[in-house]
């Protein structure tokens, strides 16, 4: 009985120790909370890595997105992007809402930003190009008069299939709740190749969609040559300036593309991630 104890207690130590190394191994920290080192800035009607305005800065580490030196926004619209692009894996980001939005921001960009998923890189981007063509996590915050969900998602140059059919327009909600204030939100995305894709936010799923594509009728996705229809499989990563300050604490990534090729190991270390204190795979 002893014996089989000890096993038994070795076994737990093991298996623990490999779910802390898996952890450790494979979580890549996106933002190291000091500056935008391997990011690259694209904002519209500027060349790439020209900052207007000191848009993305870092302060007090976190990430901010921030006004203070734009007279008016005139749809400078922006994106930050990570150095690298990635097929499958979990991204998690912390952010939350402050301020008031700039002079001349649009009414639906009050407290809206965004994780852009599977897109294209900035130095692809047309200097007047808005949004890179991507699949977007939109993120909402509250106005204090109606009910607005985040986790949503927005579709510049792309289409999904979503509940069985071709999605086509430009923004379906998701099931979350309403996020009033400047409080801080937790939004993830599940992002698995071409085959399935979720969004979670605060450890529920809110939305989910399989087999992003490229919009044949977008004029972005016309002038970059890509071809209607076919899928998205890969790409970059990265998050929105649309006129109203947004703070980022937490950006990170958990790399599941080793084992795309293992479905048994896959959903074990989904599994494992699902039971973080931080979060949920629902």
């Amino acid at each position: 009985m002893k014996k089989l104890l000890i096993a038994l207690i070795v076994m737990i130590s093991l298996n623990c120790t490999a779910q802390n190394k898996l952890q450790q191994d494979k979580w890549i920290q996106l933002f190291n909370g000091k500056d935008l080192m391997d990011w690259t800035i694209k904002i519209k009607d500027h060349p790439v890595n020209e900052n207007y305005g000191n848009t993305f800065r870092v302060e007090n580490g976190v990430m901010k997105v921030s006004y203070d030196q734009y007279d008016e926004f005139k749809e400078q619209y922006g994106h930050i992007f990570y150095k690298q692009k990635f097929s499958a894996y979990l991204l998690v980001v912390e952010y939350r809402f402050v301020g008031e939005q700039v002079k001349g921001g649009p009414g639906w960009a009050i407290r809206n930003n965004g994780m852009m998923l599977h897109g294209q890189t900035p130095e692809s981007m047309a200097v007047e190009q808005d949004f890179p063509i991507s699949l977007e996590e939109q993120l909402l915050g509250g106005d204090g008069k109606t009910e607005r969900s985040t986790g949503n998602l927005c579709t510049p140059g792309t289409n999904v299939i979503l509940e069985g059919k071709l999605f086509t327009p430009h923004c379906v909600n998701s099931s979350s709740k309403t996020y009033n204030g400047d409080q801080w939100v937790r939004a993830e995305a599940l992002v698995l190749r071409d085959s399935v894709i979720k969004h979670i936010i605060n450890g529920d799923t809110v939305l989910t969609y399989i087999q992003p594509q490229y919009d044949g009728n977008d004029p972005w996705v016309k002038k970059a040559g890509l071809k209607a229809g076919a899928t998205i499989k890969e790409g970059t990563i990265s998050l929105q300036s649309e006129s109203h300050p947004t703070e980022f604490r937490k950006i990170e990534l958990f790399n599941l593309e080793p084992y795309m090729n293992n479905p048994e190991k896959l959903q074990e270390v989904l599994n494992t991630l699902k039971h973080r204190k931080e979060g949920a795979l629902n």
